[in-house]
């Protein structure tokens, strides 16, 4: 199934949305108020047995060493459940913030659609699809917020709370059981380096210096590799034109687009294989994405929502283009679109 994508002929219903976000608010406000009860009883435990744990250092001479090691370990999952569960309230707290911000921005839009009415009616679609482009704009950005909020939390903000448990661990094993110390040191310097790579990885894809530096090919190619290493997923690109420098902005834009259907290919479609097609013609820059996932209904995804999909059309034809998806439940899906290179 193709589907040429037009732009919006009809303003999107921001009061359904409002009336959702406070819905979600209200949710994520239940979720909070257990969550630090939680964190409370929790702190009440951790306070305990670390009250517990300073009367074995006290008395290590005299206590048996599967009893010191019990101590520890329970000292260990204590903490361990402690900073878990701040880090799950950390994270509501950030989608909370995350969803107010959304529905400020959806009643400063409500009020200028109800102020404008008298205008919107004379000037039709016009006025509309401005409306809906900010609000594409908007959603998406809080959308990427969160998503680099739980990547972060997930990796290396919780391997940050186990590197001070194991350095705390460490320190204590020192004058108790030296090999062991040793141990915890070793896995505490692999478990850096792991987290150091994953850290490079979000600077990546938050801003590649590389775009920069060098431009949009070599980056997408170095973008390429990384992403076959952490997806396992099959992908090449294939350059033909002109490869040169291009605007800015237009390199970012194509970037970001390429970047965004990749990770389509792997969440949504469970692709194994993607190609990635760029011509860099003189006056217009085509590019292509070509994944052999689980394929899905052009109409549908745009129905519910894709930001990312309905993003790319809006600054494809701002930039004198046009979008195009070729795709159909079970047989893959094409991504195309075109922008002018001289825009």
């Amino acid at each position: 199934m193709s589907v040429e994508i037009e732009s919006p002929a009809g303003e999107l219903d921001i009061q359904t949305e409002l009336d959702e976000t406070v819905r979600a608010l209200r949710e994520i406000t239940l979720m909070i108020e257990q969550s630090q009860v939680e964190v409370s009883k929790l702190s009440q435990r951790n306070a305990a047995i670390t009250t517990h744990l300073q009367q074995v250092q006290n008395q290590l001479d005299k206590m048996p060493q599967q009893e010191i090691r019990n101590a520890y370990d329970s000292a260990l999952d204590a903490q361990q459940r402690l900073f878990v569960m701040r880090g799950q309230l950390e994270k509501l707290q950030s989608e909370k913030t995350h969803l107010e911000r959304f529905k400020s921005a959806l009643e400063r839009a409500s009020t200028m659609t109800a102020g404008g009415g008298a205008v919107a009616a004379s000037s039709g679609s016009t006025s509309k699809a401005p409306m809906a482009s900010v609000e594409m704009l908007v959603n998406a950005q809080e959308t990427e917020r969160q998503r680099l909020s739980r990547q972060i939390h997930d990796g290396p903000a919780q391997a940050l709370s186990n590197f001070i448990l194991q350095t705390e661990i460490a320190m204590r094993l020192m004058d108790v059981d030296t090999n062991q110390a040793r141990d915890e040191l070793n896995n505490l310097k692999s478990s850096a380096m792991g987290t150091f790579q994953k850290v490079r990885n979000f600077i990546f894809e938050l801003r590649p210096m590389m775009l920069d530096d060098l431009g949009l090919v070599p980056t997408l190619r170095r973008y390429a590799d990384a992403f076959r290493e952490q997806t396992s997923i099959d992908v090449t690109i294939t350059v033909t034109g002109n490869e040169r420098r291009l605007q800015p902005y237009l390199e970012v834009m194509l970037f970001r687009a390429i970047q965004e259907l990749l990770g389509n290919s792997a969440r949504h479609g469970q692709a194994t294989q993607v190609k990635v097609l760029i011509d860099l013609g003189e006056d217009r820059i085509r590019v292509s994405i070509d994944d052999n996932g689980k394929g899905f209904d052009p109409d549908s995804a745009l129905q519910n929502n894709s930001l990312g999909l309905k993003l790319i059309r809006e600054r494809a034809e701002m930039l004198g283009g046009n979008f195009e998806i070729d795709s159909s439940p079970g047989k893959g899906a094409r991504v195309s679109f075109a922008v002018s290179a001289r825009s």
